[in-house]
């Protein structure tokens, strides 16, 4: 597995990354032995990338990884946790603490469920809007002083949180949301982090499973599946979508491929400091997406695709409005 440094001074990661979330209900039900070996399979391809949140599953997420990661040596993984993000009791949400003093608390609880003695990257979910990025980015600088946290990383934040943000501390990546249907860090965001030496995590490579070849209309009705109240999978949006994938499958069995391979393969080509991360409940979809690897995209490739499924082709926003409103990435 090819290995890539995330920004000027974060850790050396795998080429591709394994998003964990997925493996905590927040797209229906999952097989808890089966996410374990998915896990160790990722592992034993040379994956080291291992994201999750401490609220995917209200820790669930983070107690999963736990118990996949005994056994083995703590420096094979690269464990990257986003925190902040505030639950009730159903499940729903209710905004995002990142006061100095919570980002302490939170960093405590998810080295107790995960079982180890320091974190990789650690990064708030989403911006705070009553605590300056420069309070949370400083908090976690003291954790990594501490030896409890190695490097810092935002998540889903726009151009200027990150300039403030990197003149605190070294940042060695920014986590967002990165497809061929979801492309609007490349406007200011994208340019901005290469200026800075941040690299990208990118999630979200298969639109929550929308571009992956796989989805079919009429799935992801299960309770507490995430896409039930998404636009992109909504009735009058989800034809349009559909249809897009149908064209990037014809490039794909051209290419003789899979539709999920293409699509990763796509964001991976970007650049060498964009690193996706894909998400997998199980081994299959882990094999497959493993495959992308093996996809060399040419300059002719890049423009059929484009043609295919132009930027802003898709029917929907990535998140609901309301939702959206609250981004600092969006603004």
């Amino acid at each position: 597995m090819q290995t890539y440094r995330l920004g000027k001074t974060g850790p050396d990661v795998s080429a591709i990354g394994l998003g964990c979330m997925g493996m905590s209900g927040m797209y229906g039900p999952s097989d808890r032995a089966e996410s374990i070996a998915t896990i160790h399979a990722a592992l034993d391809a040379g994956i080291n990338l291992l994201d999750t949140g401490d609220f995917y599953g209200m820790g669930h997420n983070e107690i999963l990884i736990g118990e996949a990661l005994k056994g083995r040596r703590r420096e094979d993984a690269v464990i990257s946790v986003k925190f902040g993000g505030l639950r009730d009791p159903v499940g729903g949400w209710s905004g995002i603490d990142a006061r100095p003093v919570a980002v302490k608390n939170f960093l405590s609880y998810t080295l107790q469920r995960l079982g180890v003695d320091y974190i990789d990257i650690y990064r708030p979910a989403r911006l705070d809007p009553n605590v300056p990025i420069e309070d949370t980015v400083g908090a976690i600088a003291d954790m990594v002083k501490a030896g409890y946290v190695r490097h810092i990383g935002l998540s889903e934040v726009g151009a200027d949180t990150i300039r403030r943000a990197a003149t605190v501390a070294p940042i060695v990546d920014l986590q967002i949301e990165y497809s061929l249907i979801s492309r609007g860090i490349e406007e200011k965001i994208l340019p901005t982090t290469r200026e800075l030496g941040i690299s990208i995590t990118a999630y979200g490579v298969l639109s929550r499973g929308l571009i992956s070849g796989h989805w079919q209309k009429g799935q992801g009705g299960t309770a507490g599946d995430f896409r039930a109240y998404s636009p992109r999978f909504q009735e009058g949006n989800i034809e349009q979508n559909l249809a897009l994938v149908e064209k990037l499958r014809e490039i794909a069995q051209a290419k003789s491929v899979s539709v999920a391979q293409i699509a990763i393969a796509w964001v991976a080509a970007k650049g060498k400091d964009i690193v996706p991360i894909f998400g997998a409940r199980r081994r299959d979809r882990l094999t497959e997406a493993l495959g992308s690897r093996a996809v060399d995209l040419s300059p002719e490739d890049f423009a059929i695709i484009e043609r295919a499924v132009p930027k802003d082709a898709a029917a929907g926003g990535r998140y609901p409005e309301h939702m959206l409103q609250h981004m600092d990435s969006e603004k």
